[in-house]
């Protein structure tokens, strides 16, 4: 899930309705003209606009009478949908057109030459929008649609970069909205509403948002409105069928998490929450409500992964606005605030930050990284894994440098002094240097002015007898090519009396020495043992996983020839799906190969596949068995021939990844095409019947770390506590 990128000047408007993320691409190839009247970043003042307009969903197409009132010294020039025509009845006011930008969604820039003295007149324009969905490659097999907007019979998603409005660079907004659609069909914008005139076979419906906005959303379709009052705030659910038990768990979750983000960070900045389902499958945080697939909502897990996090950026992103020219840091810290503080809440803090570490490992390299501050939005996985998995473990990297209760006062200070500002790391540093009285720029400037991860390695381990107990030493090194980072670096060491000892080892060079006294015989050295650093990971940290295979370059997918024709070629169709979306892919029969290759992942697909005995006999140190009939897998059983099962490993002759995806239902493959590169995290999945549906997800144990040391033979498992969360309501 991602709030939708909106908070961006201009030149970034435009560039989102091109499926093009970066300002530079952007300034090079579409409106050098343009931005010559655009200052990029900057709110030159704040505009109202009071809106009137009739949507024709089945005419697709909008009518609109917009009194705008400019603040003193604006430049008034705004960008509107080529198909919109606009006019201005006010005397003496003229619109020039200036520029036609093209693109997925075409523009025009206008200038307003408006009489001297006058601030405020009256636009008027109508005209046709529709625009088809684009698809989005993000990695092998993954993929999302989007739509630049559109007025339909299904329903209408408008936003800035649509052009529906005219957009002013360089300013905020207040706005009124008063939409006239059919009777059946409710409207959903950002702020207060919705108030209900005329209800009948035309009604109208009204929004108004009095806190500055920098975008103006219109979503309608024939929705079912539910609604909650938590004290002055609404919570709302927007449904396309009715559906009270659905809506009273979102109106539920809504009060929970509202609840705990104001204890957390400082009051909901709007009067409603709502959930809005959508007509394709979205996961998008707007202003005071979200955006969300219909298949996406009734998924169980949503209500306490997915949901919480859009609920959050309200308050970042939504309210303290991202100052893009400088790094999206909204991502990472609704990530960490959200999606973290609930695994972390549920003892699952530490294997979060683990799979984020992993996710940067898998999709990120030299040729695809970048600092922080070039990250605007995801738009691949490898993005992903920068802007939202790195940016969390700085979050976590701060908190574990100032304290939990400093950490919490600095989000506090953040929010208060940004409020409906735009803000970037800069105003993050300032937030949490006041509240500690602790110098952040070198912290800052190394995590998110530089791109790269530090590599640790441990060794020279020895243990001492002394006269007071034991003396432990090693030395630390980080082993990437790159220059070395500043780290403090966690280790823990078991002793034999039970005790855990917990030392910060300073490491501002490449070879850091290290001694620690102890009272009683060590049994067990961990280096970084909760993942508390980002840092690139060594393979043998992690378990084999899915997404090795969705984040390589190449593969090779081998059908089992012996299969029979209909599976055969249901997993030919698979084969060649996921293979389109690689550099380089080769689709072979068992039958045509005598010996697997080891330079890039393999896939083996089915049960009759030549090369599946010594895969299987590969899994004999994991939790796993099987038969002829039947699987086991972590102590439950399945049969093979109503499940479907992938599972991964990793060979010792190979440092790639080896993939085995069996099933003896052709009609389930389909369904695992499209699902499986959404559990890239796991080593072993089981999927039953045809849709297919999934009954056992498995991470493999790591077997052996080389920053776990054995410092004698014992039989006692470590015996390390997660620290805390952040905070618990």
């Amino acid at each position: 899930m991602q709030r939708v990128v909106n908070n961006i000047s201009v030149s970034k408007k435009i560039a989102k309705t091109m499926g093009v993320m970066t300002k530079k691409t952007f300034i090079r190839c579409i409106l050098p003209v343009l931005l010559l009247f655009c200052s990029p970043g900057i709110f030159a003042g704040l505009l109202n606009h009071d809106i009137h307009l009739r949507l024709d969903p089945v005419g697709e197409t909008i009518q609109v009478a917009d009194q705008i009132t400019l603040p003193e010294g604006l430049e008034p020039t705004f960008l509107l949908h080529a198909g919109l025509e606009p006019r201005s009845p006010t005397p003496g006011v003229d619109i020039i057109k200036s520029k036609r930008i093209e693109g997925q969604v075409p523009l025009v820039a206008y200038r307003v030459s408006l009489p001297s003295g006058i601030q405020q007149f009256r636009l008027e324009y109508g005209g046709r929008i529709v625009h088809d969905f684009t698809t989005l490659k993000e990695s092998p097999g993954k993929s999302r649609q989007r739509l630049a907007g559109t007025i339909s019979s299904q329903g209408v998603y408008l936003d800035a970069a649509t052009g529906w409005y005219p957009y002013f660079p360089d300013t905020l907004h207040t706005f009124s909205l008063r939409v006239d659609l059919p009777g059946d069909w409710l409207a959903v914008s950002q702020g207060a509403g919705p108030a209900i005139q005329n209800p009948g076979e035309k009604q109208t419906i009204l929004w108004e948002e009095t806190h500055p906005q920098d975008e103006i959303y219109l979503i309608a379709a024939p929705y079912k409105l539910y609604r909650h009052s938590i004290g002055d705030i609404e919570a709302q659910v927007f449904l396309r069928q009715a559906d009270s038990a659905l809506a009273k768990r979102y109106l539920e979750a809504t009060e929970t998490y509202l609840q705990i983000y104001q204890q957390l960070i400082g009051p909901y900045p709007y009067a409603k929450f709502a959930l809005v389902e959508n007509f394709w499958e979205t996961g998008y945080g707007m202003p005071s409500f979200t955006l969300l697939g219909s298949r996406v909502i009734r998924l169980p897990f949503i209500l306490h992964s997915s949901y919480p996090h859009e609920i959050l950026h309200n308050w970042w992103g939504n309210s303290v606005f991202v100052d893009y020219e400088s790094g999206n840091w909204s991502e990472g810290l609704t990530s960490y605030l959200a999606d973290h503080l609930i695994a972390e809440q549920r003892g699952k803090g530490v294997d979060h930050r683990r799979s984020a570490l992993k996710r940067y490992a898998d999709f990120v390299d030299q040729e695809n990284d970048f600092p922080l501050s070039d990250f605007r939005g995801r738009h691949t996985t490898a993005s992903q894994a920068v802007g939202y998995d790195k940016s969390l473990m700085l979050f976590h990297m701060l908190r574990r440098k100032l304290g939990d209760e400093r950490f919490i006062e600095g989000l506090r200070q953040f929010y208060r002094e940004n409020q409906f500002r735009t803000a970037g790391f800069d105003q993050l540093q300032a937030a949490f240097e006041a509240v500690s009285q602790v110098s952040l720029g070198a912290f800052f400037q190394q995590w998110t002015g530089r791109a790269g991860a530090p590599a640790l390695a441990v060794d020279q381990v020895d243990v001492q007898q002394t006269a007071k107990g034991y003396r432990l030493t090693g030395v630390l090194r980080q082993t990437q090519d790159k220059p070395i980072f500043a780290l403090q670096v966690p280790i823990a060491i078991q002793c034999q009396d039970s005790k855990t000892v917990i030392e910060n080892i300073t490491m501002a060079k490449r070879e850091q020495p290290f001694t620690v006294e102890l009272p009683s015989k060590p049994l067990l050295l961990s280096v970084d043992p909760w993942f508390d650093l980002f840092r690139q990971l060594d393979s043998a940290e992690t378990p084999p996983s899915l997404s090795q295979l969705f984040a390589a370059d190449k593969v090779t997918i081998i059908l089992p020839a012996s299969a029979k024709a209909p599976l055969l070629e249901a997993y030919r169709e698979l084969a060649q799906n996921w293979a389109a979306d690689y550099a380089d892919a080769e689709v072979r029969l068992d039958k045509q190969l005598k010996h697997l290759p080891d330079d890039r992942p393999v896939l083996l697909l089915g049960w009759e596949n030549q090369f599946l005995k010594p895969f299987l006999d590969g899994l004999s140190k994991f939790p796993f068995n099987h038969s002829p009939h039947n699987l086991t897998l972590a102590g439950k059983h399945f049969d093979r021939e109503n499940h479907s099962f992938a599972m991964v490993q990793r060979p010792q002759t190979s440092q790639h990844p080896l993939i085995w995806i069996g099933s003896q239902t052709p009609e389930s493959l389909p369904g695992l095409t499209r699902k499986l590169p959404h559990y890239g995290k796991y080593s072993a999945l089981v999927f039953m019947g045809s849709a297919p549906e999934n009954q056992l997800k498995v991470q493999w144990p790591v077997i052996k770390s080389p920053l776990l040391i054995e410092l004698s033979t014992s039989n006692q498992p470590p015996i390390l506590v997660d620290p805390p969360p952040l905070f618990t309501r």
